[in-house]
């Protein structure tokens, strides 16, 4: 399954990965000019949109991988996005330092993001302009997921389902 989009030419961020709010944090597996980020023991739970052999987390660590694109989403995907929203903020309530990361740490990381910091009662708007103040300007710059989030995901993990 192709998950990245080839025709980006945002440069990934110079940062391993960035702290979106208190225990909250935002990554990808590459960052500029650097080698490859390796997830060791720095947090108590990792979600993975992406993954690569020995990018982490060790064994110990409370690891979930969701395999996900970087462009239209299924009803079930949307549906993994929630889920992933849903630990996330979980964690974060209960003190847990939680990384969520894709291949460079710009769009589905932000989607999940986003849709965690709604459900610990950000708006979408105020959420993706954390985001992108503290991950990247480039962050959530795929508008369908810009999208998916000013639906609401519940809504658009329904209109998805519409069309199958």
């Amino acid at each position: 399954m192709k998950t990245r989009q080839k025709d980006r030419d945002n440069r990934p961020p110079e940062e391993s990965w960035n702290e979106i709010r208190p225990g909250l944090w935002m990554g990808g597996h590459v960052r500029a000019g650097a080698e490859p980020v390796v997830v060791g023991r720095e947090f108590d739970l990792v979600l993975s949109l992406y993954e690569l052999d020995g990018h982490g987390p060790p064994p110990g660590v409370e690891h979930h991988f969701a395999e996900m694109p970087d462009g239209p989403l299924t009803q079930a995907q949307i549906g993994e996005v929630e889920r992933f929203a849903g630990l996330a903020a979980e964690a974060v309530r209960a003190g847990r330092r939680t990384l969520v990361r894709c291949h460079a740490g710009l769009n589905r990381s932000g989607l999940v993001v986003a849709w965690t910091l709604v459900e610990l009662g950000l708006g979408v708007p105020e959420a993706i302009e954390l985001i992108r103040r503290r991950r990247s300007p480039w962050a959530l710059h795929n508008q369908l997921f810009v999208q998916y989030l000013e639906s609401g995901l519940p809504t658009a993990r329904l209109l998805t389902g519409l069309g199958t």
